[in-house]
């Protein structure tokens, strides 16, 4: 498959249309009409019309290259120049450390344009600055956020990689009071909306604080320029943590550590499920200082000492906390954070980091977090963001294949995420799209892990811009201009309701990107109907009339059921003696306020 972008694939035009789009994609089906058989797409011309509109062909998958498992057959397809070798997430490039380095490593041209190039790094959008945020923050002291990253006392070369190489041109909110928190050695909590900004809020401030100790610190570690796998490979001892539920989410965090550890002597590694044990075993017994992985492939890790330790770790980062807590991995994070608490001399942090904080989240953080940790939450716990256009249409489900056909080509072509409840209706809404001449690829979790990661890598490149996925497997993606949400299915209040809407609409409009999001909603819906017009009055969004009836009354207050806010009543009534709870917004952070993130470089 071809590795190339897709040159028809034009963010720039997609974003310009976005507004336009999305007032018009619900013009004709926004209320409930005569259900009739939809009329049939035809595939008979449907190619054509998909390159007139600008979509690239759709590159079918090539079972033959990646079921090539001999060696025969691998030279046989080598020979037909038709076999590329796959490549794994756990295998990507990173900066490797050679001791005659001295105290910073030398720049590698060639990785620093594989790491920082600019079609995967995702960087504050132009709708930023109209972003707004209610920052409140808990603990035994108040932090004092940070204005810009030269201001947060940052290693140089962590500096360095974020500023020049990564671009990042100012801290968000969660980055803002974490970063400080973290470098001045607390345990954190950080409740945030997805797109935040969250994966930068604890690596960076983690990574930075370790460089300089690393050759202190870390374990022994071969050279790899000599390395030979028979003789010199060494246990895993990483210094750094980070757990989280997904695989695809797990990679991603991967990307990030690979960029800001890049020139220093801190060597990342993944695992995860689905991926070959062996060539993830192979990674980290060239030596590992900062451990990315998902529960379950962690605690199967844990059990071969000779493997892998977690008697150096320093910080444990727990990412998606909620998620895995709902996802019964407890018995797994329990064992986790106990392997943690082994650490050799004691000097153990702990990050934990979700979109809400339910009380299985709080428990955990009680029994493992020092007494004195530091909350953050920024805006409602579980909430989303004005960036985001919101459009619900109806469409009964006989008619959904067309709607959503006429619904891509409503618009420029772009990156579109199209989610949907089951495996077998990915498949089908994957089959059928591609059918029609649309560049189109899909995850769910029968996908082998193999093809998991190469749709994705299609997706990020543009060679599919069109991502069919359930809701599990695209769990805290994070892929640069994701400019329309479709939800073909919405989710069940059974499958967690209006936090999976929230979580599968924030794919877009991502640290101050727009995006439009697009719901398929009818009759069996009606269940998740309420919660949905409390999200769209929120962030002031058009109720269609077929949901005005599930509003609240006008005047009405909107009440949203999550039990993270139980827990702040409490420790806010406890702390009022001690100013230990305080509301603090961007406008210089004062009570009462409103952070406007264009004020930002003025007041911070």
């Amino acid at each position: 498959m071809s590795s190339e972008p897709d040159k028809t694939f034009d963010t720039a035009e997609m974003s310009a249309a976005l507004s336009e789009a999305g007032s018009n994609a619900g013009s004709d089906c926004d209320k409930p009409v005569a259900s009739e058989p939809p009329p049939i797409v035809p595939i008979e011309g449907a190619a054509d019309r998909a390159r007139e509109h600008g979509f690239a062909p759709p590159v079918a998958y090539d079972y033959d290259n990646y079921n090539a498992t001999t060696k025969e057959q691998r030279d046989a397809t080598l020979a037909e120049g038709r076999y590329i070798e796959p490549s794994w997430a756990a295998t990507a490039a990173r900066y490797e450390w050679d001791d005659d380095y001295g105290e910073v490593g030398p720049p590698m041209p060639e990785l620093e344009q594989e790491l920082f190039r600019q079609e995967t790094v995702m960087r504050r959008g132009n709708a930023f600055q109209v972003l707004q945020y209610k920052i409140k923050q808990e603990g035994p002291v108040q932090i004092a956020p940070v204005r810009n990253f030269e201001d947060a006392g940052l290693h140089p070369v962590m500096l360095d990689n974020v500023t020049r190489l990564c671009q990042y041109e100012m801290t968000t909110p969660i980055q803002a009071y974490t970063i400080p928190a973290v470098l001045q050695g607390h345990d954190v909590v950080g409740i945030a909306q997805t797109g935040s900004g969250k994966t930068g809020a604890y690596l960076i401030p983690v990574l930075s604080r370790l460089m300089g100790k690393a050759k202190k610190l870390a374990a022994p570690r071969p050279s790899l320029a000599t390395f030979n796998p028979d003789t010199d490979r060494v246990r895993a001892e990483p210094l750094v943590l980070v757990v989280c539920p997904a695989r695809e989410l797990a990679a991603q965090i991967f990307d990030e550590a690979r960029r800001l550890c890049y020139r220093t002597q801190l060597r990342p590694c993944v695992i995860y499920g689905g991926g070959p044990p062996k060539t993830q075993r192979m990674e980290l017994e060239k030596g590992c200082d900062v451990l990315i992985a998902t529960p379950g492939r962690l605690c199967d890790f844990m059990d071969k000492p000779s493997l892998l330790s977690l008697n150096r770790v320093k910080y444990t980062i727990i990412d998606e906390a909620d998620e895995m807590l709902d996802d019964d991995w407890e018995d797994e994070l329990k064992k986790i954070m106990a392997g943690g608490d082994t650490n050799e001399d004691a000097d153990h942090a702990y990050l934990m980091f979700s979109a809400t904080f339910p009380k299985e989240a709080r428990l955990l953080a009680r029994q493992h977090l020092a007494e004195d940790y530091i909350r953050v939450r920024v805006g409602r716990a579980g909430s989303t963001h004005n960036n985001i256009a919101q459009k619900i249409i109806w469409v009964e489900d006989s008619a959904k294949d067309k709607a959503l056909h006429d619904l891509l080509f409503s618009m420029p072509p772009g990156r579109t995420i199209v989610f949907v409840n089951s495996k077998r209706k990915a498949d089908l809404v994957d089959d059928f799209l591609f059918n029609r001449g649309l560049p189109s690829t899909s995850i769910h979790a029968d996908r082998t892990q193999r093809e998991r990661e190469d749709a994705l890598r299609s997706f990020k490149v543009g060679t599919a811009p069109i991502l069919v996925a359930t809701g599990v497997t695209a769990r805290g993606l994070d892929i640069k201009n994701v400019m329309h949400v479709i939800n073909y299915d919405l989710p069940s209040t059974q499958y967690s309701g209006i936090r999976e809407y929230v979580h599968r609409i924030g794919r877009t409009a991502r640290i101050g990107n727009e995006g439009l999001a697009t719901s398929f909603y009818n009759d069996r819906n009606e269940d998740l109907a309420e919660d949905l017009c409390k999200v769209l009055l929120e962030r002031e969004q058009e109720i269609p009339d077929f949901l005005q009836d599930h509003a609240p009354a006008p005047g009405e207050s909107i009440d949203f059921d999550d039990d993270t806010d139980e827990e702040e009543e409490a420790t806010d009534a406890a702390s009022n003696a001690d100013g230990g709870a305080s509301e603090t917004n961007g406008d210089g952070f004062k009570p009462d306020g409103a952070f406007k993130a264009d004020d930002a470089a003025a007041t911070w």
